[in-house]
């Protein structure tokens, strides 16, 4: 029997780009789209060499990509560069008065920082790492609010060749100390706190325990934000402003190889210790600069805004390294989207007229679940491009967006990619591609995408399989952070020197890529290999849906049954009736073997703080009633909780 999964879900809207904004984008069809994809998959390493040339470098390089030691890539060997000089420094001459980062902080205070400014701040920062004895390769953990700072650090790491580790600020002490004890970390910036949802996270203090029995930490560096008391230890801990004061604000911007580490950011495995994903710098800041350059079709005075936070891989690749090494203006946002009500994120694309807006699916789906009051409540007409980052977006998710947010004039790109592979790979480019909601469409130039079956063949239109890339890219990442092996076994071990992203997928009849959802996920009913996005998607689609997990159940008949978390729009209440309504409607989208066997009404979903549902908690809720596995990354132990004493047999 074939174990390639199913898909079932169909999708006949097609959104083609106006002509208008096809007129002014730097690819404005598919025939330049198609012309450009083909010469760049026949010869990869001629493409990117034209990208990378984009970049300032302090020394060229004599080799593209040396892949002799598959699957250990280098890139732009022998050529040296500065990834800090190349996002800060190189736009002095043009661009010097421009904003760089607007930045709004929870409370309402609102900063401006030049290009000038930002070279400032980064370089007295840069050598105020020095003079705590901070050099090249050392590693730093960055764990602070959403403050320019958390930019000014990062880059001033990059600036000296130390290498930095962020660590989300929303995280416990004991990811912290996980984190410092696989990188061998010697330093920590922090602050003594930040807001969120109207209250103080105590930054200071969870690093206080995260090294309370870590020598290895010399020296802790703490940004001034809310004004708590925190304690500080003589001889480790010293203030952000105490540091800089006094301090030269030239540091010259040191050439570093092209394969110098650049940053480790480490992403929660299934089982066992986090995952360090180590990237290195002048590959990385390619992909980074040309995908956001070309996918969000950056113009001069656009205002773009990523409300991740830059502690996920997308806050460095497309917060700061990307859109900087593009002179673009950036808003930086600290808080919580509902603070104080779901109306913030839509005031403030109206008072800083933000035009380029990108963020996450289950974002989206709590705007849809709060209701179109809020977002109508504020003049939106500034927006001219839509993203869509961290995961499958379901098709009436993408519509809502597009029509409520977007007024149904703004592109929607929605982006496949990883923290492994430190740029979007698969997305549509806004002025060439008709869009479809819920597919990201097709691959970025070079990338060499496919879908795979288990003996390795490629699949037809429509038949599910493994996501692959064939051929190396140069924002891949390098290695495991001191496990090569454990590298090697996670991504390159099912086919010969192919990457496998983890991913279930599909393409269509036009090449388009449909993400069917984790290979991890993959329901097996009744022999049917179903993915869960897609069961997911047909429960959204439902008028009274506003977000819904799905996952399996063990079955000794079915081998597995399918179980459905859904939360409600507002305003709306679960009973029997509508549990056979939902049923019924998976039914009629998908198919009698995907209609859920019970389906569970929860307030909310257990998701981690980057806002993934966390389904392996929901596998173990729904076969025992109860979670033993890892909760760390865990946003709301309450939601959890919940679903523990309210489980429906």
């Amino acid at each position: 029997m074939s174990q390639n999964i199913e898909s079932h879900q169909v999708e006949n809207r097609v959104f083609p780009p106006s002509s208008e904004f096809s007129a002014k984008a730097h690819i404005g069809s598919m025939e330049e789209y198609e012309r450009r994809y083909r010469e760049s998959v026949a010869d990869p390493e001629a493409y990117w060499a034209d990208m990378a040339g984009k970049l300032h470098w302090q020394q060229p390089w004599n080799q593209v990509l040396d892949w002799s030691n598959p699957p250990f890539a280098k890139w732009f060997v022998g050529g040296r560069i500065n990834v800090c000089e190349n996002c800060v420094d190189r736009h002095l001459e043009s661009r010097a008065d421009k904003t760089a980062i607007i930045w709004e902080g929870e409370p309402g205070d609102v900063r401006r920082l030049s290009y000038r400014e930002l070279h400032t701040a980064v370089c007295r920062f840069a050598n105020a790492l020095k003079d705590q004895g901070v050099a090249s390769g050392d590693r730093v953990i960055i764990y602070m609010p959403m403050v320019p700072e958390a930019a000014v650090a990062m880059l001033a790491c990059a600036r000296i060749g130390a290498v930095h580790s962020v660590v989300f600020g929303g995280f416990s002490a004991d990811s912290i100390r996980d984190r410092i004890q696989d990188s061998g970390a010697t330093a920590v910036i922090t602050a003594d706190g930040g807001w969120r949802r109207g209250s103080v996270v105590p930054l200071k203090d969870n690093v206080d325990e995260a090294i309370a029995d870590e020598p290895g930490v010399k020296r802790v560096i703490v940004f001034r934000r809310t004004e708590q008391d925190i304690s500080m230890r003589d001889g480790r801990d010293v203030w952000w402003h105490d540091a800089v004061a006094g301090v030269d604000d030239q540091c010259p911007a040191e050439g570093f190889d092209s394969e110098h580490p650049l940053y480790i950011l480490y992403t929660s495995g299934s089982t066992g210790k986090p995952k360090g994903i180590l990237h290195t710098s002048a590959g990385y800041l390619t992909g980074a600069a040309t995908t956001f350059h070309d996918i969000f079709d950056i113009r001069e005075d656009d205002i773009y805004w990523c409300t991740a936070d830059v502690g996920w891989v997308t806050g460095h690749s497309y917060i700061v390294y990307g859109p900087l090494a593009n002179g673009a203006t950036v808003l930086m946002y600290e808080g919580a989207p509902n603070h104080p009500d779901f109306g913030r994120f839509w005031k403030m694309v109206q008072d800083h007229k933000v035009t380029l807006f990108y963020t996450a699916p289950t974002a989206i789906r709590a705007f849809i679940k709060a209701g179109d009051q809020f977002p109508e409540g504020y003049d939106l007409s500034s927006l001219r491009l839509l993203g869509s980052v961290g995961e499958p977006i379901n098709p009436e998710a993408w519509m809502w967006y597009h029509k409520v947010i977007g007024g149904e004039r703004c592109p929607i790109v929605d982006t496949w990619w990883q923290t492994e592979t430190g740029a979007i790979l698969i997305s549509p480019l806004p002025g060439a591609t008709p869009l479809k909601p819920g597919t990201a469409t097709r691959p970025f130039f070079g990338i060499d995408a496919a879908i795979l079956d288990e003996e390795g063949n490629e699949c037809g239109p429509n038949e599910g399989g493994r996501l692959v890339i064939r051929k190396p890219w140069p924002s891949m990442l390098r290695t495991l952070w001191g496990d090569d092996q454990r590298f090697i076994d996670t991504y390159w071990n099912t086919y010969e020197n192919i990457y496998v992203a983890g991913d279930g997928a599909r393409t269509d009849e036009d090449g388009y890529f449909w993400i069917v959802g984790r290979l991890d996920d993959v329901l097996n009913v009744s022999g049917h290999r179903l993915g869960t996005a897609e069961v997911e998607s047909a429960l959204v689609s439902h008028k009274a849906v506003a977000e819904a997990a799905v996952v399996g159940r063990p079955d000794d008949i079915k081998g597995q049954a399918v179980v459905a978390f859904v939360t409600l729009k507002s305003g709306i209440e679960g009973d029997d009736d509508l549990k056979q309504e939902l049923r019924k409607h998976v039914g009629k989208a998908i198919g009698a073997i995907a209609k859920p066997d019970d389906v569970v009404f929860a307030a909310g979903l257990p998701k981690t703080r980057s806002g993934k549902i966390m389904r392996r908690l929901l596998k173990e809720i729904s076969a025992s009633g109860t979670i033993s596995g890892d909760t760390t990354t865990l946003e709301d132990f309450s939601v959890v909780a919940a679903l523990q004493g309210g489980k429906e047999e």
